[in-house]
């Protein structure tokens, strides 16, 4: 090789080798290429907090991108996030922080496993202490806090949903000397609260009855089982909601603990020891049913002679792994035809409730083209399915309120899997 001499001028962007001019935009070769200036303090204050960890392990590899509902509805993702942090963004005052539904299907595919299970949830918590919460949010925190339940519903409303109901269950609170129950049933908020969630309450009844199972309920005390406020950054008001909860499982002795929220199976199960020291044996209601299909298929007296998809929650499959308990009680009801949506199991789509979500539908719209449930709605149309099932209280007031945003209220109807088993074991027959 000879001696060559080189010269540069990067103002001028002037490359001279062998006195011969190569300069040009294309040639980068003389350039450096790392980021020299832009301000990573918040990325830093990210990766620093007990939590924000691995947001700092995300090489942009864009796997994450492909999966994320928020993206395909907007422009989102951990990877999209990572870069802006990268670049100067203060998340801690940014809408980004609030768009994340928790709904685990990137983490699911990332190979550095950038956990924004973790890191939202962290880096709110600082949010919420600087008072830095949309609107929407903080009243339903400040609902939580003063009523026990997000829609700031009086403690004595938690049971009016039976009021008129001819079956009778046991209210564990109203017994002087309570005796144990086989289940203890935890009932939920929107089951409680929502009009549509009555409706799958009143069937939950009903249908134990018929199973003769041993079971009782919390009555006015039980009060929210606080995951999402804990997803939202407020820490302090799911222990507070922990600790009472727990001590209601504990007075009241039971042999399972049953619920109809994914997501209070997801707290009861994953994260209510860490706060009070103790284990629940706990079920979602559709794991509890599907071990008593043979009693139940003894039951039936009518058909659903419809086409049905099925919806997964984020909270009973991608977080907790639970596929097969829906589908086989699904699958048991008389006359049903079953379709599975285009996205379902692990590479289902979320609803858009979880992570907070389910209280910033007005916030989410301002930043995303549809909501996520008026997607979801359009799929399960698609398919030809002529009833969308679930078995999240969230998910019926979601998906019906897309029903009709999406002009879809000739096309498909929205109903709990515990609504059909219901309407089966009195000989309602569905054409």
């Amino acid at each position: 090789m000879g001696d060559h001499k080189y010269e540069k001028s990067f103002q001028l962007e002037e490359a001279i080798v062998d006195g011969v001019d190569i300069s040009g935009e294309w040639n980068k070769m003389y350039e450096p290429r790392e980021l020299t200036e832009y301000d990573t303090t918040y990325l830093e204050k990210v990766i620093g907090l007990d939590g924000g960890e691995s947001m700092g392990w995300c090489y942009q590899c864009a796997a994450c991108i492909g999966v994320c509902p928020v993206d395909n509805v907007g422009s989102y993702g951990p990877r999209k996030i990572y870069r802006k942090l990268q670049t100067g963004l203060n998340l801690f005052e940014d809408k980004d922080l609030w768009l994340c539904t928790s709904c685990n299907n990137c983490l699911r595919v990332c190979p550095k496993e950038v956990d924004m299970m973790k890191i939202m949830p962290a880096v709110r918590e600082q949010a919420v202490l600087e008072g830095n919460v949309p609107d929407e949010l903080q009243e339903m925190l400040q609902n939580v806090a003063e009523y026990g339940n997000p829609m700031g519903e009086s403690a004595r409303k938690r049971v009016r949903w039976a009021k008129d109901m001819d079956e009778t269950f046991r209210d564990l609170t109203k017994e002087d000397d309570p005796q144990p129950v086989d289940v203890l049933w935890y009932v939920s908020d929107y089951f409680s609260y929502h009009n549509r969630g009555n409706d799958a309450a009143r069937a939950m009844v009903r249908v134990m009855n018929k199973l003769n199972i041993d079971f009782g309920t919390l009555g006015k005390e039980e009060k929210c089982d606080g995951d999402s406020q804990r997803l939202v950054g407020e820490k302090g008001l799911f222990e507070e909601l922990a600790e009472h909860n727990d001590s209601l499982f504990q007075k009241y002795p039971h042999k399972e603990l049953v619920v109809s929220d994914p997501h209070a199976y997801n707290a009861f199960k994953n994260f209510y020891p860490k706060v009070t020291g103790n284990e629940y044996n706990v079920k979602h209601y559709t794991q509890f049913l599907s071990g008593k299909v043979d009693e139940l298929k003894a039951l039936y007296t009518g058909e659903f002679n419809k086409k049905v998809t099925f919806h997964d929650p984020c909270y009973l499959g991608r977080h907790n792994g639970e596929y097969e308990a829906p589908r086989t009680l699904i699958n048991s009801i008389p006359g049903i035809e079953f379709v599975e949506m285009y996205r379902n199991r692990e590479q289902g789509y979320c609803c858009g409730g979880g992570g907070g979500g389910m209280w910033l539908d007005g916030f989410t719209a301002d930043h995303t083209t549809e909501r996520l449930s008026e997607n979801r709605i359009k799929e399960a149309v698609e398919v030809g399915a002529e009833v969308l099932v679930v078995c999240c209280p969230y998910e019926v007031s979601r998906f019906e309120d897309a029903v009709k945003s999406t002009n879809n209220d000739e096309n498909i109807m929205v109903l709990d899997i515990i609504e059909i088993i219901d309407s089966c074991m009195q000989g309602k027959v569905a054409a």
